[in-house]
């Protein structure tokens, strides 16, 4: 494998890791604040991803694209925590699963509902839509450059959030003793719907720019839902720190296995067979490394216990 393809790859293994980070940092504290699991996350990722697309393609705007993503996503999650996960805190992670995994049915079925069983398309904005020369002669696409950026912007954003605002204090307490909050006089009811409307955007954002990628389909979420879960068991729940090292770690062995890989057994067997074996292992990547991960550090790497 060539230097120049190597760094393609790391770049693009960065960039699905942040696109998961935007994904996991939701979850995680969601998970870490409330103690709920959350299966209709990716619900909501989708819907950002459909609000983009229907705002692109009335005004044309990439900028009110992704503004909308933020809001319709937002909004949605904190409708949903209004109306139904606030009946499920106290309930056990059972109830909790059921009743969001509904959430799943509801959401796909009002959105096929609305926009049609087609795909609809994100038009990537004419500034970044080609490539970008860097160092070394790597011609590289300027959009996805700016994913990266976006992603790692947002990241600086939250830990800012998290370490220097009130917000941020009430839900750092709220991980540790949403008891012990509730009683110095913190609205808490308040608390868990700023910080579900607030994963649920981050959600959308992601959707939506995914969505210039890829196509805004039904169901786009699930399948992204379940990597999130694995990046926040590596990185431990409730830790924005750990989410964004888990999902870069999570972005790089998903795209450096499936090209590294089958090259690798390319060496002792022949072609066909060492596509197959290498794409096989290289899907199962991901999963290997969080069992190594929990085999050495069962609360994830940056987790509490």
């Amino acid at each position: 494998m060539s230097t120049i393809l190597l760094i393609e790859q790391i770049l693009n293994g960065l960039q699905f890791g942040v696109m998961l980070f935007l994904m996991a940092a939701g979850l995680t504290l969601i998970f870490g604040v409330m103690g709920l699991i959350n299966l209709a996350h990716g619900s909501l990722y989708m819907v950002g991803a459909f609000a983009a697309a229907a705002v692109a393609g009335v005004t044309g705007s990439f900028v009110l694209a992704l503004i909308a993503s933020l809001v319709a996503a937002a909004a949605a999650g904190a409708l949903v925590e209004l109306l139904v996960i606030r009946r499920l805190y106290a309930r056990d992670h059972l109830d909790q699963v059921l009743a969001t995994f509904a959430l799943i049915l509801i959401f796909s079925e009002g959105t096929r509902w609305l926009f049609g069983s087609f795909p609809l398309f994100l038009d990537i904005p004419t500034a970044f839509a080609g490539p970008v020369m860097l160092p070394g002669g790597i011609q590289y696409p300027a959009y996805r450059l700016l994913i990266i950026a976006i992603g790692l912007l947002i990241a600086f954003g939250l830990f800012q959030l998290i370490a220097r605002t009130r917000i941020g204090i009430q839900i750092r307490a709220g991980e540790s003793d949403r008891e012990m909050i509730a009683a110095l006089g913190v609205d808490i009811s308040k608390l868990y719907t700023i910080v579900f409307a607030l994963g649920a955007g981050l959600a959308g954002l992601a959707g939506a720019l995914v969505g210039a990628i890829q196509s805004v389909q039904v169901g786009m979420g699930e399948p992204v839902l379940i990597l999130a879960f694995v990046v926040i068991v590596i990185g431990g729940i409730g830790s924005i720190k750990g989410a964004l090292v888990g999902a870069l770690l999570v972005g790089l062995t998903d795209t450096l296995g499936g090209v590294l890989l089958p090259e690798l057994f390319g060496t002792f067997m022949e072609a066909s067979a060492a596509t197959a074996v290498g794409s096989s292992l290289a899907s199962m990547s991901i999963y290997i490394l969080m069992a190594g991960v929990l085999l050495f550090k069962p609360t994830g790497l940056y987790g509490r216990a």
